[in-house]
């Protein structure tokens, strides 16, 4: 029987999440890789036991996640079930839909059948009476943004969700969906987006400012661009990596350029004491404008030496200057 780390809260930097009450981990979980169906249940129970033992408190799952898909919430409420009940309020478990779940008219995108219906079967799947946070996962172009929010909000309403976000909003959408959340009298948490070295759309749109003037908080997934901020495709394609056996990364993403540039990084986070997964994190957590990662992990390890960085998330001007220099 898991018992937790008696000293897990002292290892972890909890941050306010927008102008909620709701403190996030400066590190969560993201359970998109690794809790599938195809995947060893005794590894899976493993990162978690890490996960929270590290003070990671934030478990982030989706609907689809797998394969197959609804697999990850399965295997996730199994666990939860066996050895992580008794801890369920030191949790926050968040959950999503918007992308395709089942066939037919009604398993995607934003409509409120959908998305009532996607939580019901999330809960189901992981064994809890409600998530802390539900989000949309993509805008719907087709179905009213108001219809949208006010399924987001009438979930929080029947206690199915403490909290709602959204995911891959830019500004302009972010604006406009906090105010009809305002309006409807629940407020935007937070807003999870791709964003990374590599992938700093979330700048140019000026994201973090809108999510400032909403009063949201922000994650961001894939801070280490599937794999490419590590130092894993340095020297080649190792047989069996991510960029072998991905659709959402290849072997043509491992371009000259961007091993010449992590090659770069490299010598600048080895003067940090630093690896170079370990400072692209911290990079991300840099001026505290975003709240949390979101890490994913094939090994215990992996989470352990990602919760290092909250003892170095400071950067002189001299090492963002060079970083900027070798992004450019």
């Amino acid at each position: 029987m898991y018992n937790a780390h008696s000293l897990r809260y002292e290892k972890m930097q909890y941050t306010r999440c927008g102008k909620s009450g709701l403190l996030l981990p400066r590190v969560s979980l993201g359970l998109w890789h690794n809790f599938g169906s195809v995947d060893s249940l005794e590894n899976q129970k493993r990162l978690l036991f890490t996960a929270f033992d590290c003070g990671i408190t934030h478990f982030d799952l989706a609907n689809n996640y797998g394969p197959e898909p609804g697999s990850a919430e399965e295997n996730f409420g199994r666990i939860l079930k066996s050895d992580l009940m008794s801890y369920r309020d030191e949790m926050v478990i968040s959950t999503k839909a918007g992308y395709e779940m089942w066939a037919g008219p009604y398993g995607n995108w934003g409509s409120r059948k959908y998305l009532i219906a996607s939580l019901d079967q999330s809960l189901k799947r992981m064994g809890l009476e409600y998530v802390d946070i539900f989000y949309h996962h993509r805008p719907d172009p087709d179905t009213p943004l108001e219809e949208t929010m006010m399924a987001l909000a009438d979930i929080v309403k029947s206690g199915k969700a403490l909290y709602v976000g959204i995911s891959n909003y830019n500004a302009e959408q972010t604006r406009l969906a906090a105010a009809i959340l305002k309006d409807l009298g629940t407020p935007l948490l937070i807003n999870q987006f791709r964003y990374n070295m590599f992938a700093r759309d979330a700048e140019k749109d000026n994201l973090f400012d809108a999510l400032e003037t909403v009063g949201a908080g922000s994650i961001a997934f894939c801070p280490l661009a599937q794999g490419l901020l590590t130092s894993k495709y340095l020297n080649g394609i190792p047989e069996g990596s991510r960029a072998t056996r991905s659709v959402f990364l290849k072997k043509e993403n491992i371009t000259e350029d961007i091993v010449r540039k992590v090659k770069a990084l490299s010598e600048i986070a080895e003067n940090r004491g630093q690896t170079i997964a370990e400072m692209a994190l911290s990079w991300d957590l840099r001026k505290d404008r975003l709240t949390s990662v979101l890490t994913g992990s094939s090994r215990a390890e992996q989470i352990a030496e990602n919760v290092k960085i909250i003892e170095k998330m400071d950067f002189t001007d001299d090492e963002l200057s060079s970083i900027d220099k070798i992004l450019a």
